[in-house]
């Protein structure tokens, strides 16, 4: 067993290194730039969602309860659509310094949590190999799965959620490097 107070070397660089990869992917690379479409009738649906002003908060729509589902009206609603899900925000100016922090942690969360697993499974001297592949698949599946249920569920394109099982592979990919490397 390694003990966690040795890793913080690994976690600190895997999650500097998630958080570099990502900034290139989504700013060098800029591949996720055609993921958000817009709405031909922009201005409408904003001026529609000011006037019934909903606060922060995930919609779907129609919405109904599941004993409703049913019902001929319902169903008409379903079928003249639009279906979907809103997701509202707070009004203001976009939080970037915000976002990037909760990134940024998210990923030290998670470095940590790889740490554990690793920790209680590989003993020190453990071949960089064998890290490295556990780190890599523990990241992999993290990312890259938490996007399968959304498409399932909510419709979210599957070439997105491709695109984001890649990002997820390149994640896995430097996170397995850095514990790999430093692995005790």
């Amino acid at each position: 067993m390694v003990p966690l107070h040795t890793l913080w070397l690994p976690v600190l660089l895997a999650s500097v290194l998630v958080f570099v990869a990502s900034s290139l992917i989504h700013m060098v690379v800029k591949w996720h730039n055609t993921d958000y479409l817009q709405l031909p009738n922009e201005e409408e649906v904003r001026a529609a969602i000011r006037k019934g002003s909903p606060g922060p908060g995930q919609y779907i729509l129609p919405h109904c309860h599941m004993e409703d589902m049913g019902k001929p009206e319902v169903q008409q609603k379903y079928e003249e659509g639009p279906l979907g899900l809103l997701t509202l925000q707070a009004n203001g100016r976009p939080r970037l310094a915000r976002s990037l922090v909760g990134w940024f942690l998210f990923n030290l969360l998670l470095s940590a949590a790889v740490a554990i697993i690793l920790g209680h499974t590989s003993g020190p001297g453990a071949s960089h190999r064998h890290v490295f592949k556990v780190a890599a698949a523990i990241t992999f599946l993290v990312h890259a799965g938490g996007s399968c249920p959304a498409a399932i569920w909510m419709g979210k394109p599957w070439r997105i959620v491709a695109k984001e099982a890649v990002d997820g592979l390149v994640y896995g990919l430097v996170v397995g490097a850095a514990f790999g490397w430093l692995w005790p």
